[in-house]
């Protein structure tokens, strides 16, 4: 598994790729929840998920525990690019409730077809980094 994370405008983003299982998650939680410490005042935070392979209820925790300490900052969090072994899990277990989905970046529409997602989902900078 490979997380990174980079601030743009703001907005927290959270990139993953590989498999998110018990191995992995006890990997990069710490550096994640440190990246939440250190940017507390961020004003919303979105997770990446368009390369990860494979996701056990492991994953799912994962995101619900970054999404109580993104919470206990008042930073909400969203999920941007998911790909579809993600999906299926994350649809299954409706974590999509606590924490919504992004539509595609606006970029990856055509002209005129796209919505503003930093209109419609009230954050900013909702493209990648």
């Amino acid at each position: 598994m490979k997380a990174s994370a980079t601030k743009k405008n703001g907005v927290l983003h959270f990139y993953f790729e590989g498999e998110l299982d018990e191995h992995a998650a006890r990997q990069i939680r710490r550096r994640i929840d440190a990246f939440i410490d250190e940017n507390a005042a961020a004003e919303s935070a979105v997770f990446h998920l368009t390369h990860v392979t494979f996701m056990d209820s492991t994953g799912i925790g994962f995101f619900i525990g970054r999404y109580k300490k993104l919470a206990a900052y008042a930073i909400p969090a969203y999920f941007a690019d998911v790909g579809c072994e993600a999906d299926k899990v994350l649809s299954l277990s409706g974590v999509y409730t606590v924490v919504p989905k992004l539509p595609p970046a606006a970029d990856q529409y055509a002209p005129g077809q796209g919505a503003n997602i930093a209109a419609t989902q009230n954050i900013n900078g909702g493209r990648r980094a």
